[in-house]
Order: structure tokens, then sequence, then C-alpha cells
């Protein structure tokens, strides 16, 4: 019998966040790890007379190709993807991940060649506008956030299964007030960065795109960054954790980095391309049923109280300039002494908003 929880999440899914009609071919990809889901949502897509295209992983597979690889087949263009992602109308994308760390020992210029080599097909993707990405509940993600399997599921199914229209309510008031901001002032424990986001537009995030949700984000103005942050949490990139980072900005670009695991990995990274060391996004956290860093940024990115700066690639829906091959959220915790400005005016305090947004 099928977990009472997972059909309501497979529900939202197909109902909600992805536009089904009769008639359409929609992607369903994920690994064997996912299978309860995997099947409801393909359930549920048959139910609304459309046709669910099942692709599925196996565990083991990436360090395979990444480690065997050659350098002309790291470069190579997927065709039969872009097919697939030209001709279907939606697609629905359930992580599973049965380890984590597969890729840390892969050389991170493998796989910086191969994320450009498929850059298109992201893009594509961003352009569909009608897809999702989801976490299923593994031992893997449990491990990582320090819990049973039992403790994440109630953990993840609080966080994802939730009235999203009702926030989209919420966030729509938050949206009003960044879209007339100028500039942005972040203080908190060995924190003091400032940029604009004039003339940029910020974007509510309802279950639409990720599951779990809950954000409001925009694009700093790409020259405007100054000054210094010190992210609360490590950041998880293929594989790697990089901890303690610092991140010093100059004119919009980042002049110093430091951390304390992985400073190495961090500098290759920022030398992925010309956008890959300058803002591409500026986000702040609004699912406060989100409480715990549990080293997913799905989730993490979305924790209440909390803001996130990416590294690189902006979104054109907030008119950011940024290009690159990469996109890395990095999060600052602002629960505990942290303050949001918004030209001037004090918006946040100890991750708690100064206004009303029920």
């Amino acid at each position: 019998m099928v977990d009472a929880r997972i059909k309501k999440l497979a529900g939202i899914l197909v109902n909600y966040s992805v536009d089904i009609k009769k008639g359409d071919e929609i992607m369903v990809s994920g690994g064997e790890e996912a299978k309860p889901l995997l099947l409801e949502i393909a359930r549920l897509i048959i139910k609304k007379e459309a046709y669910p295209i099942l692709n599925v992983s196996l565990s083991g597979f990436s360090y395979v190709y990444f480690k065997n690889a050659t350098e002309e087949q790291l470069k190579h263009y997927p065709k039969i993807a872009a097919y697939e992602i030209k001709n279907t109308k939606g697609i629905i994308s359930i992580g599973s991940e049965y380890n984590t760390r597969e890729l840390s020992n892969i050389n991170p210029r493998r796989i910086g060649m191969r994320k450009r080599a498929t850059k298109s097909l992201h893009d594509m993707i961003m352009k569909k506008n009608n897809w999702v990405i989801c976490e299923y509940p593994t031992n893997a993600l449990a491990q990582d956030a320090d819990m049973s399997l039992h403790e994440f599921e109630n953990f993840l199914y609080k966080a994802t299964n939730i009235d999203w229209k009702k926030e989209e309510k919420r966030q729509l008031k938050l949206k009003k007030i960044v879209d007339k901001t100028d500039r942005v002032r972040i203080v908190g424990k060995d924190t003091d960065i400032t940029f604009s986001i004039k003339g940029r537009l910020a974007r509510t995030c309802c279950g639409k795109f990720n599951m779990p949700d809950g954000e409001v984000f925009t694009s700093p103005v790409e020259n405007s960054v100054e000054g210094h942050v010190s992210y609360t949490y490590p950041v998880i990139k293929d594989g790697r954790e990089v901890d303690g980072v610092q991140l010093w900005f100059s004119k919009g670009k980042v002049i110093k980095a430091k951390a304390k695991k992985n400073e190495k990995f961090l500098k290759e990274t920022l030398k992925t391309d010309k956008g890959s060391n300058i803002l591409g996004e500026f986000g702040i956290g609004m699912n406060y049923n989100i409480k715990k860093f549990i080293k997913q940024i799905l989730f993490d990115e979305k924790i209440g109280g909390t803001i996130h700066l990416a590294l690189g690639q902006g979104f054109e829906e907030t008119l950011s300039k940024n290009k690159s091959a990469i996109h890395w959220d990095m999060i600052k915790d602002l629960r505990r002494g942290g303050e949001i400005y918004f030209d001037g005016k004090l918006i946040q305090k100890d991750g708690k908003f100064r206004f009303k947004l029920d």
C-alpha cells in the first residue's frame, strides 16, 4: 500500500507543479530508490489521459561515467536528451541519491567540462517553464541530515505537503517590497555586504519548479556587490563539501576567497568562466517548516530566516545579465543576530520579518 504522504506529494507535483493536459507527453526521471513516488506520479499522469515517459537511472552510473569517459565523450552533446526535452510538454525530476559523495574523488575539471557541454540542455529546460524537481527520502539523504530514515521522511513531507497557493499570497507581499528596493545590506556574524537590485525583478517560489519550495529571489546588479560575507553552513558541490567559506567582493567580483575545508576546490570553481565569481542570485528563505540544515540545497536554501547568495548563472526572469556554467548557492543564517536592510530600513531581524506577511 502506498504511503498516503507519497500520494499527496505526487498529487501536488502532477496536479499543481506541472501543467499537464490530455495527450501531453511528460518526462518523469529518477533513480530506482524513488520507485514508489515515480509509479504514483506515472499513475496520476495516465489518469489525466497523458503519457508518462519514464527515465530511471542506476546508482553508481555517474561515477562510472566520470571515471572512464574520454575528453571527447565529456564534451559530447547529448542529442537524444535534447530531443526528449524539446518534444515533451513537461518534466518531473525526482532526486533519489544513493551516495551523495559519489563524485568526491573525481577531478572537478572533468565535471566542469561536462557541465559546459550540457549547459544548453539546462537552458532549454528553464525556458520550457513547465518543470519541477523534487527529492525522495533516501537513506543517503537521511545520513547527511543526521536523521533516521523515518525522521527524514517526516521532515521531507512536512516541508513539501503544504498549501502552496496560500504560501504564494505571503510571498507576493514580500515580492512587492523587493521590487521597489534599490540597496540591500546584509549584516551578521563576520558579514557586512551591500549590493543594488534596482531594476531587477523578484520571483516567488511556491512549488512550481522546486519541491520543497519557499523563497523569494532576485539578482544583484552585477558590478554593485561590495563587502564581505561569511557563510554559515558548508556548501556541497559535485560530491565535495566546502566548509567555512568566506568571500570578499569589490565592484561585483570575488577578489578573495577562503575556506576551512576544500579551499582549493572553491578557488578552482571560481575560475570556471567569466561569470563564476559574480553573484547571480539573492534569495530569502521563506519555508519556516524547514528549520534544520541538512546539506541538501533544495531544502537548505528555503530555511525560513536565512538568505542565500549564489555565485554564477543568474536568471533571465529576474533580468540578471550574468552568464556562467555554474550556479552555486551559499547560505547565511540570520536567525541569531542577523539583519536585512532595504534602502536603509530594517526589514528583518533574527530571521523574523518586521512586518506581517500572513
